[in-house]
């Protein structure tokens, strides 16, 4: 499916932030896939449909990680996953380190940043979270100041 692959990255990401290991990652993105392909009849064109697609893929995981942890699975760090690994060695690792940063964040924080870094605007963010435009750009703030102070701590 052609909407697949021009989305792939973007999926990936959503749900590497969220798996505890490389097996939750694969499980989460075929949980995505799943929803996107049931949902596809449904998807109105009210937004970019790589919007939509984000929506599905953050919502997925979402109620995953809800439904583990009623269940009490426990979280661990994801340490490396080959699909993130890049040829140049320097800067894969300072990906890895990046999203190990950002793991440590909450939910919302984690979401914030990544549609940042997918370059969203302040209003997709603010239509994909519910927030309003405003509280995106302050918490983004907050979040990057965050982001930079662990960084600096390690």
């Amino acid at each position: 499916m052609a909407i697949v692959n021009d989305n792939r990255q973007m999926i990936y990401k959503v749900c590497y932030m969220y798996a505890s290991d490389a097996s939750e990652l694969d499980d989460l993105y075929q949980e995505v896939l799943a929803n996107l392909w049931q949902g596809l009849g449904s998807y109105r064109g009210d937004s970019r449909l790589s919007t939509w697609i984000y929506r599905v893929a953050f919502n997925t995981c979402v109620t995953y990680i809800r439904h583990n942890a009623k269940h009490g699975h426990g979280r661990v760090t994801l340490d490396a996953v080959s699909d993130f690994q890049c040829e140049d060695s320097e800067r894969g690792q300072r990906l890895r380190h990046m999203y190990r940063l950002i793991s440590c964040l909450d939910k919302m924080d984690k979401a914030i940043i990544l549609m940042w870094l997918d370059e969203k605007s302040y209003d997709e963010i603010s239509e994909l979270t519910g927030l309003q435009r405003n509280t995106v750009a302050t918490r983004l703030h907050r979040i990057k100041q965050k982001l930079s102070e662990r960084n600096k701590e390690e």
